[in-house]
């Protein structure tokens, strides 16, 4: 695929506001994988900060955020590059989405991800709990890529694995003053939209401001996410992101952990 090339100048002039809430999922047991460790709550809070100190520290202008937020531009080198983010020493970028739907099938995807590239794990037998927490975003300078003559780069920025479009304009956005880019899921099977976070500086409040319990079952026929309040169950069959390349090998009959 042949590169777009967009300047700075090219970009200011597609710039606008973004006033929004973004949505993403992180694994339940955050919450309480260090609890059965120790004995008590107390003994819990002194192991945690003993390895808050082994950890690389938050950037300033990202201190006064909730790890939730911050987590994603604490940690360089950045092992593996992402759509918006090259790998190794790079800044950060916080992925969400505008519907926690559009979050449950990027979680799921992603699942899928692990196990194609896992042939001999077993699936779960369990259903895996999950936490989908909301944040509010404010920003005077947005990209939106599915807007203006930004969408005409459309299958630029939506290839399932040649990231490099996406980020080289991260790079080029970040030389305007961009904090968010807005663009199309291409993992959500109802076209769902993504907005990725350049800068802490984006977040308009430093916590989550609403939260879900979702448990999301992987199995020989694909996946269900299901929410519990309010009551939503979503189904993910076994060729939902089957024209993503990296599946293809998926080995589905496997048995389950015991």
């Amino acid at each position: 695929m042949s590169r777009l090339i967009l300047t700075p100048d090219a970009l200011r002039s597609e710039a606008l506001p973004f006033n929004g809430q973004a949505w993403r999922f992180v694994e339940a047991q955050h919450r309480v994988s260090t609890l059965k460790l120790v004995d008590s709550l107390a003994e819990q809070a002194a192991l945690e900060d003993i390895l808050e100190e082994t950890k690389p520290p938050v950037p300033d202008a990202c201190r006064h955020l909730d790890y939730l937020l911050s987590t994603p531009f604490r940690y360089r080198p950045y092992p593996n590059g992402s759509r918006f983010r090259r790998a190794g020493l790079t800044p950060g970028v916080w992925y969400g989405a505008e519907r926690p739907e559009t979050a449950a099938a990027e979680m799921v995807f992603y699942r899928f991800l692990f196990y194609a590239e896992s042939p001999d794990t077993p699936f779960p037998d369990d259903a895996a709990e999950y936490t989908a927490f909301c944040v509010e975003l404010a920003t005077p300078v947005c990209l939106d890529l599915t807007s203006g003559e930004l969408a005409t780069g459309h299958p630029f920025w939506s290839h399932l694995t040649d990231y490099a479009p996406c980020q080289q304009l991260a790079e080029t956005a970040r030389e305007i003053g961009a904090e968010v880019i807005r663009y199309a899921s291409v993992r959500d099977p109802d076209n769902g939209t993504n907005l990725a976070v350049l800068t802490c500086g984006a977040f308009a409040a430093p916590q989550p401001v609403d939260r879900q319990t979702w448990r999301i079952r992987v199995g020989q026929s694909g996946a269900q996410a299901i929410r519990e309040h309010p009551r939503i169950g979503l189904e993910f069959g076994r060729d939902t992101f089957a024209p993503d390349p990296r599946l293809v090998d998926m080995v589905w009959d496997r048995p389950r952990a015991r």
